[in-house]
């Protein structure tokens, strides 16, 4: 099915957020798992596999759509040299995730193609529970205070 071109160059953009999401988050997880935070380092490793399935679901809808999934385009990563850097770094990926999905759901409806947007609205959902779980460890450190949290990311 020939899909809408402002649809395709929307699915790529996303592609291109996601590939970089996954580099930076599995840069991420291997720094924690080097410093011994082991439950840290799962954490932020299930989100990069999340992002894998999401540009997996892009690609499959680029070329159910006639286009050309373009996996060369990276966005420029943003690694967190500590724990607390790590989480606003990956705060702000999330924030510009969510921004780009709604504008790409917009896209997608104007062009009538509600398939796509429908998959586009599930990844949402997948984003806005990533920025939730972001969040979350944010207000531990906060309120545990970093060395208090740290301890609790052992093993």
């Amino acid at each position: 099915m020939k899909g809408d071109r402002k649809v395709i160059e929307a699915l790529n953009s996303l592609l291109a957020d996601e590939l970089t999401a996954i580099s930076q988050y599995m840069v991420h997880a291997g720094i924690c798992e080097n410093w011994g935070y082991g439950k840290l380092h799962k954490t932020i490793e299930k989100r990069a596999i999340d992002e894998m399935k999401h540009a997996e679901k892009l690609i499959g809808r680029i070329i159910f759509l006639e286009g050309t999934p373009i996996v060369s385009d990276l966005r420029k990563m943003f690694i967190g040299t500590e724990v607390s850097k790590m989480f606003a770094n990956d705060h702000n990926s999330e924030a510009g995730a969510i921004e780009s999905y709604n504008t790409a759901i917009k896209v997608a409806g104007d062009a009538k193609d509600f398939a796509t947007r429908e998959i586009l609205e599930s990844i949402l959902n997948d984003e806005d529970a990533h920025i939730d779980g972001i969040e979350e460890v944010q207000d531990q450190i906060n309120q545990m205070g970093l060395q208090v949290f740290l301890s609790t990311q052992l093993g």
